[in-house]
């Protein structure tokens, strides 16, 4: 059990009578590289607010989310970190980028200001920021795009936590940078040992650099297994369409009309 870094075992969420998830069992096993699949409506953001505390007042949740290696409830921002979709409406707008990058760590790691600003230049050279020093300054509305999703990145980590949850987080981005992103966050998982849980629509996307794959339709867990496996011989008829078509995701599927 020391070896999970987090089980849930029968998870359901709803709002009023939707059931955004469905009694889901999943173990996230400690330095693997997990992603979770689906379409829209499929639960995935649903299940990373709900590990991370973020599931809106009104959400009703049943089950049990347990973190085995940690042997308590996990600290935001020091036990995970979160990387959103949008990281335009994440960062703060009117705080420095070299402000918000340290601030876990100057929380959650007992640094004084100025080790902590140290750290977060350190940290945006290593998110592959030009001129991390001048960045340190700047303000979120005067970085791009994809410059934004490598602060948050950045800002995500500086506690050292061992779960990083990327939620979508190179949907909003072209597929150059997308690429760029995933081999950062690939190589920055490994060097830290981190445990990366990845959701995404693009399947095609995280089969390249995840360990294991969860694939979610309508709040269930449909299958789930080694990424090689599920890919080759998928147990589940969903599965195996997703794989054939490679659709994109993120458009919910057409429903078919009733014949007259």
């Amino acid at each position: 059990m020391d070896d999970f870094l987090c089980s849930l075992r029968g998870l359901s969420v709803h709002y009023g009578r939707d059931a955004a998830l469905k009694s889901v069992d999943l173990d996230i096993v400690r330095g693997e590289r997990l992603a979770i699949i689906g379409e829209s409506g499929s639960g995935k953001s649903t299940l990373a607010r709900a590990l991370a505390g973020l599931l809106p007042d009104r959400a009703r949740v049943a089950g049990d989310i347990t973190w085995p290696a940690l042997g308590r409830a996990p600290l935001p921002g020091r036990d995970f970190g979160f990387v959103f979709q949008d990281p335009g409406t994440s960062l703060n707008p009117v705080l420095a980028i070299g402000e918000q990058v340290a601030e876990a760590a100057r929380q959650h790691l007992g640094m004084g200001w100025q080790q902590a600003y140290a750290r977060a230049e350190e940290l945006l050279e290593r998110v592959r920021i030009p001129q991390p020093a001048h960045t340190m300054r700047a303000f979120p509305h005067q970085l791009s795009g994809g410059q934004r999703q490598r602060v948050a990145i950045a800002a995500a980590i500086s506690a050292k936590p061992a779960l990083l949850i990327a939620d979508e987080a190179t949907s909003a981005l072209d597929v150059v940078v997308q690429a760029e992103i995933v081999s950062l966050l690939d190589g920055l998982v490994r060097e830290e040992g981190m445990t990366l849980l990845f959701i995404t629509h693009d399947i095609a996307l995280a089969s390249g650099f995840v360990d294991r794959v969860a694939v979610f339709r309508t709040g269930e867990l449909v299958e789930a297994g080694p990424v090689r496996l599920v890919l080759s011989s998928p147990s589940n008829s969903y599965t195996a369409a997703l794989i054939a078509s490679h659709r994109d995701l993120s458009t919910p599927p057409l429903v078919a009309e009733a014949a007259p």
